[in-house]
């Protein structure tokens, strides 16, 4: 399972389309959500989604970190951090088994919000 989750970041670096409809599902549905984009729900969609982003000329550098896997038989999640750009995204990759290979079917990815730790008054402050 990781060497497909490392195939479709191997393949967004490349910036290869053909090789990134290759990895996508076809029998079954996909959906995506790009950082900041509403969610693309169908495989024409998502396609069209990757192409805009590994055309662009200036395509960004990616990569992954810390790759966690949750994996049945048929079906299998990674949780991991992209590092895009000097930005960390938390990324959830949800593959389907199409014989022969893992497909991709789902790819979420959000910036990270930093936790901002509130401490409260003390209750000579509050008086």
């Amino acid at each position: 399972m990781l060497a497909a989750n490392e195939a479709f970041y191997e393949v967004f670096a490349s910036q290869d389309f053909e090789a990134m409809d290759e990895l996508w599902a076809d029998q079954h549905p996909v959906a995506c959500v790009h950082p900041g984009w509403p969610a693309l729900r169908t495989r024409d969609e998502v396609m069209l989604s990757w192409r805009g982003i590994l055309t662009a000329q200036s395509a960004p550098p990616i990569r992954f970190t810390d790759p966690m896997v949750v994996a049945t038989r048929a079906m299998a999640v990674v949780i991991c951090t992209e590092l895009l750009l000097g930005a960390e995204i938390t990324a959830t990759n949800v593959f389907v088994h199409e014989p022969p290979a893992w497909k991709i079917c789902h790819h979420h990815a959000a910036p990270i919000a930093r936790q901002v730790i509130v401490t409260p008054p003390s209750p000579d402050e509050l008086n």
